[in-house]
């Protein structure tokens, strides 16, 4: 499997003779592997569970929004013209206080997007943590089932459960899981891949 990297090191490149499709992961630091070598951290894994068909394409930014990503990903798409898009935002959304409408707003649209790119979405979810308050919390975890079920796409539902409140598997500020804990995230993600995969 290959791997390209954007915004971080660039792992490994594939050939023209093997590169069939692209997977696009647009993400946030916890895709682009901050805090570590990005070498280690889960989208870098996550190339070497799947068919070497399969091209892996970070596009991940550390301190990315959905809106950031939304802005990106057109140009992403017409560059890599992928078959699948693993949607890993709105974290930072939630820890600046961003209202839930708006990021159900760009979810949908980063959907559509790729959707009409001819790419299936796949999203994976995210919370906050509880002290932004009960009404917040509850509204913007439930953003990414509702957005999920009103697409009829595949989901993963809090990619970072029982990852999160592990201290052993978290960075020294609590936010950010550690190199130790990116094989964990791709035993997350797999089983919601592996059916898109031809």
């Amino acid at each position: 499997m290959s791997l390209i990297s954007l915004g971080t090191a660039s792992v490994a490149y594939a050939s023209a003779a093997d590169k069939t499709a692209n997977i696009l992961v647009l993400g946030d630091s916890i895709s682009a592997g901050y805090g570590f070598d990005p070498a280690l951290g889960w989208v870098t894994l996550l190339s070497m569970h799947i068919p070497e068909t399969y091209t892996v394409v970070n596009a991940s930014v550390s301190g990315e929004t959905s809106a950031g990503g939304l802005n990106r990903l057109p140009a992403l798409l017409a560059e890599h013209q992928p078959s699948i898009v693993i949607i890993e935002l709105g974290g930072n959304d939630g820890l600046r206080g961003y209202p839930v409408n708006s990021l159900r707003k760009n979810l949908q649209a980063l959907i559509n997007l790729s959707i009409e790119a001819g790419a299936q979405p796949l999203l994976l979810g995210m919370k906050i943590p509880p002290n932004y308050g009960k009404r917040y919390t509850e509204a913007f975890a439930a953003s990414y089932a509702k957005i999920a079920k009103a697409n009829d796409l595949p989901w993963v539902d809090f990619f970072l459960d029982n990852i999160a409140t592990n201290s052993s598997l978290m960075q020294s500020d609590g936010i950010h899981p550690n190199a130790d804990a990116q094989t964990l995230i791709v035993q997350k993600v797999l089983p919601a891949l592996t059916p898109l995969l031809n």
